[in-house]
């Protein structure tokens, strides 16, 4: 009896106690992939080609142009959109048209950890919905996530600016953002995320020394015993 009393006893205290975070929203490219895979070696390229090619901007010009758009709207496509009307269905079609199997595959041990968490899951990128789902169907992680969240979703906001954030909460149910936590490449994106209340962590081969982040993983499949000591 004393025997099955403890056993009852430890169930009954795993089922009642409270899990820390019930909301997860990951980042899309360099998150969910590595970023060492060339996926976004490429689209930066294309990127620059269609600055070049289709709004005839001096090829010279491009690279400051594109860093000083990103500082001051979160995307080059946003700051794109406001300086020189840039048609955004055009621009994400044509950046995103790589050859996404020359560069990526499934990583089983990813997709393990993804569906081991009991938390809710979401793609919360400043890419498209199309680029996202063509991703995680070649990742075979299309079922690891109850939605995408993408930039078409946000307009006229980005990541990481706070109106995103906050469309993003409302689209998942509208959870208490200290229940939440955000997976990104970036830590720009993090440190507006930890503004917010998230719990945050960097994904990254390469961590930078100063950070503002909660904790920091190599790979996906690292996630369970981060989010276990968080």
């Amino acid at each position: 009896y004393e025997k099955d009393k403890k056993l009852f006893s430890g169930a009954a205290c795993a089922i009642i106690r409270p899990m820390r975070f019930n909301t997860l929203f990951f980042d899309l490219d360099e998150t969910v992939y590595p970023s060492s895979s060339g996926v976004w070696a490429a689209i930066r390229d294309r990127m620059q080609r269609y600055m070049i090619e289709q709004l005839g901007i001096p090829a010279e010009e491009v690279p400051a142009l594109r860093e000083r758009l990103y500082r001051e709207y979160g995307t080059t496509m946003r700051g794109l959109q406001y300086e020189r009307g840039l048609d955004t269905d055009a621009f994400l079609a044509y950046v995103h048209d790589i050859p996404l199997v020359n560069y990526l595959s499934p990583a089983p041990s990813d997709r393990e950890a993804l569906l081991s968490l009991p938390q809710q899951r979401f793609i919360f990128t400043n890419a498209d919905v199309h680029h996202a789902r063509r991703v995680l169907n070649i990742l075979n992680l299309s079922d690891c996530f109850e939605g995408i969240m993408d930039i078409t979703m946000f307009i006229p906001h980005c990541k990481p600016q706070p109106e995103a954030f906050e469309i993003a909460l409302k689209k998942a149910g509208s959870p208490d953002p200290t229940r939440c936590v955000l997976i990104d490449d970036l830590p720009v994106n993090l440190k507006a995320a930890r503004q917010m209340g998230f719990s945050t962590i960097l994904i990254s081969e390469n961590p930078p020394e100063n950070h503002d982040f909660d904790a920091h993983i190599g790979s996906l499949s690292e996630l369970p015993t981060v989010l276990t000591a968080l």
